[in-house]
């Protein structure tokens, strides 16, 4: 037997299979506290979940038996909010969480039959949503879309990459510091699998090159499938799947668009299930932008469109089959770009993908074909309905509902003011004149840098109160925090250029 086969087999073994006659089609849409009810007792729940997200971007949850679960659908559930990154002081620790009813999924990593409910946070004392909840603000930057009377919907379509590693290691000390990761089909590889058969049958994809490769190069097919099948049972529908450019495991999967709160929820449910199926192959997965040297790194394009009453905004006679309306949303995006970045690429490791050579979004351009500009309009359609435009700079290291709702708001400043994107680029960068090429802005090249814009440029975040002023100072401080310990600590690299100096 192919050794390879038989470690593939057992893996598959280790992944639950539907009973007989189990429904696989999306989980019904609910609306009320009486669908989850229904929903819990049709599935013979026995585990309440209740999920909510903290600022960086991070699913939390605490759990009851499934005979609460009407209380706390109908009242709340209380917590300490003093504990969770971005809250709560200790003095000020009490919290609620406010199950929404339509995000109720079977959750089926779970050993127990176990429902699974996305809440929002609230001020036990004053009532109100609670100003520092990720889902509070996308909850606003919607209410402030509404009251515009520009559009009613705005859709977002996130194309989070992430790898899929067989193993990680990583340690951090006074007097040492190390990672290492490994990959089955990773190009650097030459170990043994753990159960000592080999897995160096010479099929490795090389660096930039695991775009859509076949087996037995491309040996996660099943995995990613895997994926996709529990997103879909969980209400995400999915319209593409399948290896990125990068060696070592690059995949994406792409869901289908949707309103702004609804797809920042569903991002959190797609890198839940990430990671939990990449868990059940005895993998792992990251979302971390840049883990390999020398590869290309995992970004997040975002694709966005305005809608009113049922009819796209961002289709027209102007460049590349867009509106007016679409031109001064671009130039939102491009004016506010730097500032957007601390929010939408918000970690040390998010600027070493944001680097020239790597496909890499960093010219603050736009155009219907340059992979390289900041944001590019898609061509694959003229349906008006498939307008769009597509911001490239992202990373999937973001909070999804503060990221959606700073992009919004930037590309709604745009359109408020009449701002005017500049003329589009969609000549080679690479054979561009030097002194061309000088007069293109690019991306900050750190997150110090970023914090920096944001510090300067977050009056349009403030509109209609979706992010509050003192969000943002905390924001930047905490972040602060991340830029000032790392520059602080040596590295393998400088070790191996300055040791003997």
């Amino acid at each position: 037997m192919n050794p390879v086969a038989g470690t593939m087999e057992k893996e598959l073994m280790k992944i639950p299979r539907p009973h007989m006659g189990e429904d696989l089609s999306f989980t019904p849409k609910m609306k009320t506290a009486e669908d989850v009810m229904a929903f819990a007792k049709k599935h013979d729940c026995t585990v309440l979940d209740l999920t909510f997200v903290d600022v960086p971007g991070t699913l939390q949850h605490t759990s009851k038996p499934i005979h609460e679960l009407e209380d706390v659908l109908k009242t709340a559930a209380g917590f300490d909010g003093s504990s969770i990154r971005g809250f709560r002081q200790i003095q000020e620790s009490d919290m609620l969480l406010v199950p929404d009813p339509a995000t109720a999924i079977l959750d089926t990593f779970k050993t127990e039959q176990t429902i699974s409910v996305l809440c929002n946070v609230k001020d036990p004392i004053t009532g109100e949503f609670y100003d520092s909840s990720p889902r509070t603000v996308a909850m606003r930057a919607m209410e402030y879309l509404k009251n515009s009377n520009v559009a009613d919907s705005g859709y977002f379509g996130p194309e989070a990459e992430f790898f899929i590693f067989d193993s990680v290691k990583y340690d951090n000390g006074a007097n040492h510091a190390s990672f290492a990761v490994d990959s089955n089909e990773g190009i650097w590889n030459t170990g043994t699998d753990e159960d000592g058969s080999s897995g160096n049958l010479g099929y490795k994809i090389r660096h930039k090159e695991g775009y859509f490769p076949v087996s037995p190069m491309d040996t996660q097919q099943d995995l990613r499938s895997t994926m996709v099948r529990e997103m879909e049972r969980a209400g995400v529908k999915i319209e593409t799947f399948h290896h990125e450019v990068a060696t070592g495991g690059q995949a994406e999967i792409d869901m289908e668009r949707d309103e702004l709160l609804t797809m920042a929820d569903k991002l959190m449910r797609y890198k839940y299930i990430v990671r939990n199926v990449a868990y059940r192959y005895g993998k792992t997965a990251t979302f971390m932008p840049k883990p390999l040297f020398g590869d290309n790194g995992s970004g997040m394009h975002v694709h966005m469109s305005l809608w009113k009453q049922g009819k796209p905004l961002f289709a027209g006679s102007e460049y590349a089959g867009l509106s007016k309306m679409a031109l001064h949303y671009i130039a939102g995006l491009l004016h506010h770009a730097k500032a957007l970045c601390a929010i939408c690429n918000p970690t040390t490791n998010s600027y070493k993908r944001l680097v020239p050579g790597f496909e890499a979004p960093v010219n603050l351009i736009y155009s219907a074909r340059n992979r390289s500009a900041a944001i590019r309009i898609p061509m694959y359609s003229n349906n008006p309905k498939a307008k769009r435009v597509e911001f490239r700079m992202p990373d999937p290291a973001c909070n999804p509902y503060l990221a959606f709702s700073a992009l919004l708001l930037a590309g709604m400043d745009g359109i408020e003011r009449g701002l005017l994107p500049g003329d589009h680029t969609d000549g080679n960068l690479y054979d561009m004149a030097p002194d061309q090429l000088a007069k293109i802005k690019h991306a900050p090249s750190s997150l110090g840098e970023a914090l920096d814009s944001l510090e300067q440029d977050h009056e349009f975040l403030l509109k209609g109160g979706v992010f509050s002023k003192a969000f943002i100072e905390n924001f930047i401080t905490w972040k602060r925090g991340d830029v000032m310990d790392e520059a602080k600590r040596p590295t393998a690299s400088e070790f191996y250029r300055y040791y003997d100096v």
